[in-house]
C-alpha cells in the first residue's frame, strides 16, 4: 500500500528541490550580478514616502480593522454570487431561494452596521 505512494512523494521531493535550486540560483546572480551603491537615502527608513515622524509600534484605530472585516465580508458574498449566478439553471428554485435566504441574512447584518454607525469615518 505505500508503494502507492511513492510517486506522490518522490512528486514533492523534486518540488522542493527544484524550488530550492530556483532560489539558490537566484539568489547567487543577485549577489554576483547586482550593483550595491549604497547611499544615505536608500538607507534611511521611510514611510510612503516621507520620513518616519511616528512609533512604527503606535496603536491603531478599531476603524481599520473594521473596515477591512467588512471589506472581505462583501467580498466573499461576490464569491458566491458569482458561481451561484452560473449554475443557476441547473440548480433551480432551490437554489434561487436559498440563494435569496444568504442576501436577506447580509442585508440584515448590512442594515445593523450601518444603523450602528460602523460605516461612518470621522
Amino acid at each position: 500500500m505505500l508503494a502507492e505512494y511513492f510517486p506522490i512523494l518522490l512528486f514533492i521531493v523534486v518540488a522542493l528541490a527544484f524550488g530550492a535550486l530556483l532560489i539558490g540560483l537566484g539568489w547567487t546572480a543577485s549577489t554576483l550580478l547586482g550593483v550595491n551603491r549604497p547611499d544615505s537615502e536608500k538607507l534611511s527608513p521611510y514611510e510612503c514616502g516621507f520620513e518616519a515622524f511616528e512609533d512604527a509600534r503606535m496603536k491603531f484605530d478599531v476603524r481599520y480593522y473594521l473596515v477591512a472585516i467588512l471589506f472581505i465580508l462583501f467580498d466573499l458574498e461576490i464569491a458566491f454570487l458569482f458561481p451561484w449566478a452560473i449554475t443557476l439553471n441547473e440548480i433551480g428554485a432551490f437554489g434561487f431561494v436559498s440563494m435569496m435566504i444568504f442576501l436577506a441574512i447580509l442585508v440584515v447584518g448590512f442594515v445593523y452596521e450601518w444603523k450602528k454607525g460602523a460605516l461612518e469615518w470621522e
